[in-house]
């Protein structure tokens, strides 16, 4: 493993701070990052994962429409085998009405590996990224 990072934002969201923020989180956790930045369509995304490989992908969103964008880029995703085995997890602001257990829980149950829409997000993401990117690295996640 390589401990990339592939970072993204979701195609109707054209923020670009939280992308920033997040990358730096990241590589201050000891991970390269690749940030393919704002209004990334679902296929670009494929394209460059599989391209990159990488160990972990992140998509994050600001304009309350990572429900419906982060599922169609999951599933374009899981449409390539090669893909099947990196973890992808989304967080931000998922819908237009803050958060909303019952769309976390649809993306979880859709293949996300986690989400983080809420108040305790950026504590947990950073415990996911401790443990399972870490973990995958060592060999012990499939």
């Amino acid at each position: 493993m390589n401990n990339l990072v592939l970072l993204s934002g979701t195609a109707s969201d054209s923020h670009t701070w939280n992308l920033v923020y997040l990358q730096l989180l990241l590589e201050e956790s000891g991970y390269r990052v690749l940030n393919l930045g704002a209004c990334v369509p679902p296929v670009l995304l494929a394209d460059e994962c599989e391209a990159e490989q990488p160990d972990l992908v992140v998509l994050s969103s600001v304009n309350g429409h990572g429900y419906r964008d982060g599922a169609r880029a999951l599933a374009e995703l899981h449409s390539r085998p090669r893909l099947a085995a990196i973890p992808v997890v989304i967080g931000g602001k998922l819908g237009t009405g803050g958060p909303e257990p019952a769309q976390a829980d649809a993306l979880r149950a859709a293949g996300f590996a986690d989400v983080f829409d809420d108040d305790t997000a950026i504590t947990r993401f950073q415990d996911f990224i401790a443990t399972h990117v870490l973990c995958r690295t060592a060999g012990t996640v499939s």
